[in-house]
């Protein structure tokens, strides 16, 4: 038995991965054009698209590995059939049932995993990369440029005369406040913006600082000097996931997303007897249109998730759960169970 549990598995691994590969690379050529709509609106380094992506991996995979699931496990008995190998098994006296519980191992450790993954991982991963978009937004208000008009840094007005955008480098730079007590105009040979965890600073290198009222003339030679402005965006603040889950902020769109996932989580578990209906056939006397019933499965299952919830709420877990389980059930004994 234990030699027959390895070897089904090992069978299932290698179609899983063919499966799951491709769904995954298509997942990911899908969000690198998404990504690419960013860069009209902001700056991104490789680096930064490389962080964006890692982002967005626990959702490609959260989305991908049910789907590839159910397809590798009952493409994988499929071809034992087809091979004749399912009735050599059935020969020996071991029943279609010991098959489920040979799939139900890795699908109990999938569902587990997903739910982690959107309970836990997902909602964290959502805020930082949200405000790290937000905070490249605010970034890209600031992209300082030579020009005989003076830009707005904080309460400075600042003029540029020479500018390499790509390194955030300035020559030959003017900046003038009137809103302190005193007037004051700096002027420096060069400049660098950096960003310090959403704090803007301007350096200022070889310069000369003026300040000036009625009566007093002030002048200043520095050597290096830092302006500071706060960026303008909206961070969210990501405490802990019980807090996430129970608070009031988009309280109607997590509930319609705790419910969804939930079920979509539970995906593989509940598709066990399903992955062996549609699996296991004789090859002599029995053709089914596998595929035509595993993309039907998938677009049955995800359609209900996805509009009851919006009648029923939180019923629509163990409403599609139960029901999912029966008719499922329902067609292994008749095709499967009553046969083998």
């Amino acid at each position: 038995m234990d030699k027959l549990h390895s070897y089904i598995l090992s069978n299932l691994s290698i179609i899983f991965f063919s499966i799951f590969l491709p769904i995954f690379a298509i997942a990911s050529v899908i969000f690198m054009i998404k990504l690419a709509t960013y860069t009209a609106v902001i700056q991104l380094t490789i680096a930064e698209m490389g962080k964006l992506y890692l982002f967005v991996l626990p959702e490609l995979l959260f989305y991908t590995l049910p789907i590839a699931f159910l397809v590798g496990g009952a493409l994988t008995l499929y071809r034992l059939s087809n091979d004749n190998e399912m009735v050599v098994i059935f020969s020996l006296g071991i029943s279609p049932s010991f098959i489920a519980r040979v799939l139900a191992k890795p699908a109990l450790i999938l569902s587990v995993l997903l739910f982690v993954d959107f309970v836990v991982v997902t909602p964290y991963i959502k805020i930082i990369s949200s405000n790290f978009l937000e905070e490249k937004r605010a970034e890209a208000k600031f992209n300082l440029t030579a020009s005989e008009f003076g830009h707005n840094f904080g309460d400075w007005m600042l003029f540029i005369n020479k500018s390499d955008s790509d390194a955030r480098a300035f020559g030959d730079v003017v900046l003038f406040n009137k809103e302190m007590k005193n007037e004051i105009l700096i002027t420096a040979k060069k400049a660098e913006l950096i960003n310090e965890n959403g704090v803007l600073q301007l350096r200022l290198d070889n310069g000369e600082s003026y300040s000036y009222d009625d009566n007093l003339l002030k002048t200043v030679l520095f050597k290096t000097a830092y302006i500071n402005d706060m960026l303008n965006s909206e961070t969210t603040l990501y405490r802990d996931t019980l807090d996430y889950w129970t608070n009031d902020e988009l309280r109607e769109r997590k509930d319609q997303r705790l419910t969804t996932n939930t079920l979509l989580s539970l995906f593989p578990i509940l598709s066990i007897f399903l992955i062996v209906a549609l699996g296991v056939v004789h090859a002599r006397h029995q053709k089914r249109w596998i595929y035509l019933w595993l993309f039907l499965s998938i677009v049955g299952f995800y359609s209900a998730a996805i509009i009851l919830q919006q009648s029923i709420g939180f019923h629509t877990i163990w409403v599609v759960a139960l029901a999912w389980v029966f008719i499922t059930y329902g067609f292994y004994k008749r095709l499967v169970g009553s046969r083998f």
